[in-house]
């Protein structure tokens, strides 16, 4: 059954990119994951990978051709494929609008809607929630299920108007990209126009040509790997082909890439599988659970951070009574307005004007340590405790804002946060990071840099305690314990101590911070 690789998206906003080089020849057997071909964005050089075992049937384009996001780049005979009228087993025929398998029959169209690019380097998600169940009718943008990755939570729309007949996976399992997420039938009267974008992608595809001096060879000395890791190869100067992979069929991961730098043999180098660990004694309320989404993504970043980045945290306490006082006085204010007031915009507020004084606390550093980026922008995150783990969106721009706008966006973010439903966009960009541990419990703590910023700060609980006032006299103040967490590349311990100072002064004064926003 010859079946129709559509190109998938390969990069954010990216509608079309040149063919570097094919890998195979038409008539080559290839096995799934086997590089295809080098195809050339505005960007980046990206690999295109099989996604079945099969045999080459045809290359649309030759050496040097635009080929274009969404329209097929070159068809193959799917190994094990058997043309009858099982869904699962349908004929794949190709649309420009996404990977989709379509079986044509009376007036309708049984569609396969294969699961796209959701991220760069992702190749696959697992099943959180189905949003619909098999039988359901659907409309065209309806939620259908929501996934996640190894970076956030992320909601599979529908493409169409049309009847849901099979969920391919169940709640839990893991869906590969490229492949058929669910199926559905077509509503009859979208049947002419899919049938239309079939033609016109089979009728603006070029004739067969097989492009000179092609390798035969399986995979032409090409390692297999995603952009963000080839990124990460050119980034150190790496010949990527060199590096050991320790994936499936040899794919090269970052983790690979980095034990390549440190001089050690990834083949050399691995995680035992739980088969392979030394036997321990259980009893039968023991069980085993894999670490996916969001933890996994965790502790891939954690460690990453913990390992390049030399920590040194500066702790110190903040008196919030003046503070505390101004805000009961404009939190009914503010709730006429229909805005959520809590204390969280003040920090984040005080935060962004220290951090004028101090731009460095605002800077990257990039990898080998050569460079430091400042940015205009404080992207400042908050880290969230969610159903899914911890997640830092952060409030874009705060320099600008107000309190009035940061208070929406603090009660936006950890709303959508707490629900895991926040957009990457959100996600991304943030310059310093705010961990407010006191909400759950807790006075101090030694918080882990988001890498690849510079600083961190975590908020302890909020504390009545008795501290001497100008006159001498004992009183009850409301103190929280604070500790930051710095790069000490970049960030020396007076410079940390001297921005914390204004911080905290911005803070315990809350006029000043007033005087500061005029």
């Amino acid at each position: 059954m010859s079946q129709d690789f559509i190109l998938p998206d390969i990069g954010e906003g990216i509608v079309e990119c040149e063919v570097v080089e094919w890998l195979i020849s038409e008539g080559d057997t290839v096995t799934e994951d086997q590089p295809i071909c080098d195809v050339m964005t505005d960007k980046a050089l990206v690999q295109i990978p099989a996604v079945h075992n099969g045999v080459i049937t045809k290359l649309y384009y030759q050496k040097g051709e635009i080929a274009k996001v969404h329209e097929p780049l070159f068809a193959m005979d799917v190994a094990g494929a058997i043309e009858n009228n099982s869904p699962a087993q349908s004929t794949s025929e190709a649309n420009h609008e996404q990977s989709e398998n379509i079986e044509m029959a009376a007036g309708t169209a049984l569609e396969d809607f294969i699961l796209p690019d959701i991220g760069e380097g992702i190749v696959e998600c697992e099943i959180v929630d189905w949003l619909v169940a098999e039988g359901d009718e659907i409309k065209e943008d309806q939620a259908v299920c929501d996934v996640m990755t190894d970076k956030a939570l992320v909601q599979i729309p529908a493409k169409h108007t049309g009847t849901v007949t099979k969920l391919y996976h169940q709640k839990g399992e893991i869906a590969k990209v490229h492949a058929p997420l669910f199926q559905m039938q077509v509503a009859s009267a979208q049947v002419i126009d899919i049938q239309k974008k079939v033609v016109d992608a089979q009728q603006n595809a070029p004739a067969k040509q097989v492009p000179e001096a092609l390798p035969a060879v399986a995979n032409a000395g090409k390692a297999v790997a995603s952009p963000a890791v080839r990124r990460l190869a050119r980034e150190h100067n790496l010949d990527i082909s060199q590096v050991s992979g320790s994936g499936k069929n040899g794919r090269v991961y970052k983790e690979d890439i980095q034990r390549f730098l440190n001089g050690e043999n990834s083949n050399q180098v691995s995680t035992p599988a739980l088969s392979q660990s030394q036997p321990v004694e259980t009893s039968s309320n023991t069980r085993v659970e894999p670490i996916r989404g969001m933890q996994a993504a965790m502790a891939k970043q954690m460690m990453d951070s913990v390992s390049t980045i030399p920590h040194f945290t500066l702790s110190d306490e903040i008196d919030l009574t003046d503070l505390i006082n101004l805000r009961k006085d404009l939190k009914e204010q503010y709730a006429k307005q229909g805005v959520k007031l809590t204390m969280m915009p003040f920090f984040i507020k005080a935060l962004s004007l220290a951090l004028k004084e101090f731009p460095v606390i605002n800077s990257q550093v990039n990898a080998d340590c050569t460079e430091l980026t400042y940015f205009d922008d404080h992207n400042i995150g908050m880290a969230v405790d969610s159903k899914l783990g911890l997640l830092v969106p952060n409030i874009k721009s705060c320099q600008t804002k107000n309190m009035v706008e940061i208070a929406n966006e603090v009660s936006r973010l950890t709303d959508q946060a707490r629900e895991g439903r926040v957009s990457p966009q959100d996600l991304k960009g943030g310059t310093i990071s705010i961990s407010n541990i006191g909400a759950i419990g807790g006075t101090t703590a030694t918080p882990i840099i988001n890498k690849p910023e510079v600083a961190i700060v975590a908020l302890g609980k909020l504390q009545h305690l008795p501290r001497f006032n100008a006159n001498g006299e004992v009183e009850s103040r409301a103190i929280m314990q604070i500790s930051w967490s710095g790069d000490h590349r970049i960030i020396d311990g007076a410079t940390m101590a001297r921005f914390n100072n204004l911080w905290k002064h911005y803070l315990e004064t809350p006029s000043a911070m007033l005087m500061a926003m005029s």
